[in-house]
């Protein structure tokens, strides 16, 4: 019977920004679902999808398959923008004055209100496709995507990628795109910008998604030796992997194979327990009469013994019959409660994450309020070192005055004290320092303490 298989091409957009799509969306991890705003829109965005796509917060990378660029999507992005916008933006530096020019093209369009850039989903089946696939059948997807990579870059040249990762630790093995809209022969700014709303139009997306779903199928058939079709496009449908796709369901469905082997033993059971079933009933068929009563019909031991061991695997078959329906039942209530405690540790990992973005982001404003405290403390030492100076400058300034005029009679510095107190250099308590015989020279502090001691002084006696 020919597959048909589920299609999914989904652009991530910002345009859920209501808080009612916030805070749907917080609760879900998988990044992936149509609520959710996954537009790339600054620094902060790519840190999160770097950490989603390379699941940089748990241990399952063994399930994760990066096709095109390295294990760090914020420097792959960052090198895009080097090989495609440095040479515009020295050409346009070159024609504009100083204060208008660009210094670094990232962190201008990381700072506007542009996407800095966009993610793409690919998927091809679904959760009921996968759920019976082992895992070589699934890793074998890592050629399809491989040629879904070069597809895209024919089919959109100017959609230059940074990074592809394939993600097989979910339901349905998905490919994540990032990579950058490069726009040419820009009239205002430089030649080259990014332009995600002009490339990606309504209809030019539309037409993007159908060559991708075509070159899809044919890259699954080949690689997979196989003749199947894709099921039709809905309208609408190409949006984001659903979270309820996104659970990992094959242990499940092992389980559940292994309680179908036992509903087929039943099975052949019931069959076996048919055929004894058309002997008994030919086995009564042929009971003789008894003498002297019509009514009444002689049986053997032997055929009671018959009877007893049909009996006896009706009861068997019925039990196992009861069993396996009751454990399929038992399976799908513990097969719901496992993704909801799937979904919330997911959930709690991705606040965690949140959480540890924060104290980073803490960590680094302490660390530049440490910096500018130990700056302060050295000021203020200089400040300290260079009053102490200061005050040993004065003391000897107005030790040598006071020495002079009042000890000396130099009527020069006598002159020269007048002069500058006239001119408001030196105060009445410079003043009378230096002209003054029974003044000592002394710190202003220092006479303000030697006062509180003698007041000290006093109050002791």
């Amino acid at each position: 019977m020919e597959q048909e298989l589920a299609y999914s091409f989904h652009l991530g957009s910002d345009k859920n920004k209501s808080k009612i799509a916030k805070k749907t969306a917080k609760g879900n991890v998988s990044g992936t679902t149509s609520l959710s705003n996954n537009a790339i829109q600054n620094a902060n965005d790519l840190s999160r999808v770097n950490k989603h796509n390379l699941r940089d917060y748990d241990n399952q990378r063994d399930l994760i398959t990066t096709i095109y660029g390295t294990n760090d999507i914020v420097e792959d992005v960052k090198q895009v923008y080097l090989d495609e916008f440095e040479q515009a933006r020295i050409e346009y530096n070159s024609k504009t004055r100083a204060d208008r020019q660009v210094k670094d093209y990232f962190q201008k369009v990381c700072n506007s209100q542009n996407d800095i850039a966009c993610e793409i989903i690919i998927e091809l089946g679904d959760m009921d496709f996968w759920l019976d696939k082992d895992d070589e059948y699934r890793f074998k997807m890592t050629d399809v995507y491989n040629e879904q990579i070069q597809d895209l870059t024919k089919i959109l040249p100017t959609f230059k990628i940074a990074n592809a990762t394939i993600h097989y630790d979910e339901t349905s093995p998905h490919m994540h795109v990032i990579g950058i809209p490069v726009i040419d022969n820009c009239k205002r700014g430089m030649k080259k910008q990014v332009g995600k709303s002009q490339l990606f139009t309504k209809i030019i997306l539309a037409e993007i998604q159908d060559k991708m779903r075509n070159a899809c199928i044919k890259s699954y058939n080949k690689f997979y030796d196989v003749d199947s079709r894709l099921k039709t496009k809905q309208k609408g449908r190409n949006q984001d992997i659903n979270v309820k796709e996104m659970g990992n369901y094959r242990e499940f469905k092992r389980k559940l194979e292994q309680e179908r082997k036992k509903l087929e033993n039943a099975n052949k059971q019931t069959k076996k327990i048919d055929n004894s079933s058309k002997d008994i009933v030919e086995l009564l068929n042929s009971l003789k009469p008894m003498p002297f009563s019509k009514n009444n019909s002689q049986i053997s031991n032997e055929n009671i013994e018959n009877i007893k061991d049909y009996i006896k695997d009706v009861i068997d078959v019925t039990k196992t019959v009861r069993s396996v329906n009751d454990l399929n039942l038992s399976i799908k209530e513990f097969e719901h409660a496992s993704f909801e405690v799937e979904k919330e540790n997911k959930s709690l990992k991705y606040q965690i994450e949140l959480k540890d973005e924060e104290i980073k982001g803490l960590k680094k404003d302490l660390s530049a309020k440490e910096k500018i405290i130990t700056k302060l403390r050295e000021e203020k030492e200089s400040l300290k070192a260079q009053l102490k100076k200061f005050k040993g400058f004065w003391h000897s300034l107005m030790s040598h005055f006071h020495k002079r005029i009042t000890y000396d009679n130099d009527q020069n510095y006598k002159i020269v004290s007048d002069d500058i107190y006239k001119n408001g250099i030196f105060d009445d308590n410079d003043n009378e320092i230096a002209n003054n015989i029974y003044r000592k020279v002394t710190i202003p502090t220092e006479n303000k303490n030697n006062k509180l001691k003698k007041k000290n002084d006093f109050n002791l006696n």
